[in-house]
């Protein structure tokens, strides 16, 4: 394991240990959580790795070991050190920073791999939503050891799941059978099935400044926006990356920014507002690109992970110049 501060990026290199997801603290400035796979995923154990920023680059702040690969992390919205993550086994994990050992608690009820998890953002309520490969979306509240709810109605494996940030219990989920689903937990079923794209889809995530409008990232490579009033017709779509887009994320400090990763091994920036919609492309990984994550207390600051074994912070210049 090594750390090294080449040109513009943080770099920590985790010999043996595949990159599948990153997440910044909303605590701590330039706190991030990574969780990985040994043999990208396939076989053998999982790492979440917390790691800070230093004077070389990247420090690794702490480490847990799963019997399984990692697949997604999520962090607590009430405690700074309280993190999930969900894991091939079917199980997901909840760990605690300020313990060397862990986790505290294990959730194990899905039947096949799990590889989403996302914490709820809407103050006063506590919930943690899984999308998995047995294709159901199961939400739970930390604090009780079994799930609250199933949905079901997916037709094939759930990739993504991410709450809404503007409407309390509203989640949406993204999967292998071609289809967008907003989810309504009051109700307890699905509220808006939107056929997305013609392949699968592997991201979605919602815009921090319209909350009906999501977009999606998929297999046939194309990111589509979808305003939630009429999902007849994509409102944007994003043409470049020459693979599967494997994450996406809108930036949470400029209205009409997004940025995805792929199987093309690249991080890609957009504006969708613009009639040339692509910012900048970041070339830096040699293998699959599949964690990403925008900084909630930096609005230029991106970090990114791959099976190239490497974690990455840095600042996208088309980020530094308002866009």
């Amino acid at each position: 394991m090594n750390a090294v501060c080449g040109g513009a990026a943080r770099t920590l290199r985790v010999a043996g240990r595949h990159g599948y997801a990153a997440e910044f603290s909303p605590y701590l400035p330039g706190r991030l959580a990574c969780a990985a796979a040994q043999h990208y995923g396939i076989a053998g154990c999982g790492t979440l790795l917390i790691l800070d920023p230093n004077e070389s680059g990247l420090r690794l702040f702490r480490s847990f070991d799963w019997s399984d690969g990692l697949f997604d992390v999520t962090w607590s919205e009430n405690n700074e050190h309280v993190l999930i993550t969900c894991s091939g086994d079917g199980s997901l994990q909840l760990w605690d920073t300020a313990k060397a050992a862990g986790p505290l608690q294990v959730y194990k009820e899905h039947t096949q791999e799990v590889y989403s998890v996302d914490w709820s953002q809407t103050r006063g309520e506590q919930l943690v939503v899984s999308g998995s490969w047995d294709q159901t979306v199961k939400l739970w509240d930390p604090t009780v050891g079994k799930s609250l709810c199933t949905f079901r109605g997916h037709e094939n494996v759930i990739y993504s799941t991410i709450w809404s940030p503007h409407i309390p219990g509203c989640l949406a989920s993204a999967s292998g059978d071609q289809t967008l689903r907003i989810w309504d937990v009051k109700a307890a079923g699905v509220r808006i099935v939107i056929p997305a794209h013609q392949a699968e889809i592997l991201s979605c995530d919602w815009c921090k400044y319209n909350e009906n409008l999501l977009v999606t990232g998929a297999v046939d490579c194309s990111l589509r926006g979808w305003d939630l009033r009429n999902v007849r017709q994509p409102v944007f779509e994003l043409l470049g990356h020459t693979y599967a887009i494997r994450r996406v994320k809108f930036s949470l400090f400029f209205s009409s920014v997004l940025a995805s990763c792929s199987y093309d091994f690249t991080v890609r920036f957009w504006n969708f507002s613009k009639p040339d919609p692509l910012l900048e492309t970041v070339e830096h990984h040699t293998e699959f690109t599949c964690g990403l994550d925008f900084s909630l207390q930096s609005p230029t600051q991106v970090a990114d992970c791959s099976w190239d074994e490497t974690i990455k912070i840095y600042d996208p210049a088309c980020l530094t110049i308002p866009a």
